[in-house]
């Protein structure tokens, strides 16, 4: 049986001391009180890029530029329900202070330090290549 694909994107943001921004679920969410790289589903017509921007200014009040946003890595995997694809994108520089518009909590985290902030099953493969990359 086919799963239905699930396009999404995400966001690396480091800040100058290499802290990179997760962000914990609302309560009222799928996978509630677990933390994730800030992102989401790209609308029909959007590029991941585009996505990003948008998600950004919405989910943090931020505005970040397409060509400030570097990809680092994807993930492809499977959930019960569906198939997630989800790529990264490292960036440094952006516009205004990150706040939790649709999240719980922010918290920026020494990617050796990941391993305290629980994740969703999708996004610990991005955690481990942030932990062991130069990037």
């Amino acid at each position: 049986m086919s799963l239905p694909l699930l396009f999404v994107v995400a966001i690396a943001l480091i800040d100058p001391q290499g802290r990179i921004l997760l962000a914990r679920r609302p309560k009222d969410k799928h996978m509630a009180d677990l933390w994730e790289f800030a992102g989401g589903k790209l609308a029909a017509g959007e590029t991941p890029e585009q996505a990003l921007v948008r998600e950004v200014r919405e989910e943090l009040a931020i505005e970040v530029e397409e060509k400030d946003l570097a990809p680092l890595t994807f993930v492809s995997f499977t959930y019960e329900k569906f198939h997630l694809f989800m790529p990264l994108y490292a960036c440094r520089r952006w516009k205004g202070e990150p706040v939790a518009v649709e999240h719980q909590a922010l918290a920026w985290v020494e990617p050796k330090d990941f391993s305290s902030y629980p994740m969703p099953p999708a996004d610990a493969p991005l955690a481990d290549f942030l932990v062991n990359a130069r990037y």
